[in-house]
C-alpha cells in the first residue's frame, strides 16, 4: 500500500506561484518505478489530468499549462512536485498527485489551490 500526501497549496494572487509536493510512503517503496501525476477538480467540473512525470523524467502537460507548470521528481526523497507559475483564475482547483504501478493506482488527498483575480 502506497500512501500519498499533498502540501505547498494555498491562496495566491493572479500572476503568482505556489510549489505543491507529494510524498509518498512508506520509504521502502521503489518510488522510481511509478508513474507520477498531478490531478486537478475545479468546482462543477470534472476531474482533470494536468502533468505526468514516468520514473525516469519524462513529462507531459495538458495545453492549458505548458509553459507555466513544471512537474519534477526526486527519488531519493521519494517526492514530486509541480511548480505553478503566472497563476490564473481559472487554475483554481483542488489538485490530487497520484501514482500508478502496473494494474495499481493510489491517490492522494488533495490539497486546495485558489487564485485570486
Amino acid at each position: 500500500q502506497v500512501r500519498l500526501v499533498e502540501s505547498g497549496g494555498g491562496l495566491v494572487q493572479s500572476g503568482g506561484s505556489l510549489r505543491l509536493s507529494c510524498a509518498a510512503s512508506p520509504f521502502r517503496i521503489i518510488f522510481s518505478t511509478y508513474t507520477m501525476g498531478w490531478y486537478r477538480q475545479a468546482p462543477g467540473k470534472q476531474r482533470e489530468l494536468v502533468a505526468t512525470i514516468t520514473g525516469v523524467g519524462n513529462t507531459n502537460y495538458i495545453e492549458a499549462v505548458k509553459g507555466r507548470f513544471t512537474i519534477s521528481r526526486d527519488n531519493t526523497k521519494n517526492t514530486m512536485y509541480l511548480q505553478m507559475n503566472s497563476l490564473k483564475p481559472e487554475d483554481t482547483a483542488v489538485y490530487s498527485c497520484n501514482a500508478i504501478l502496473g494494474k495499481d493506482t493510489y491517490w492522494g488527498q488533495g490539497t486546495q489551490v485558489t487564485v485570486s483575480s
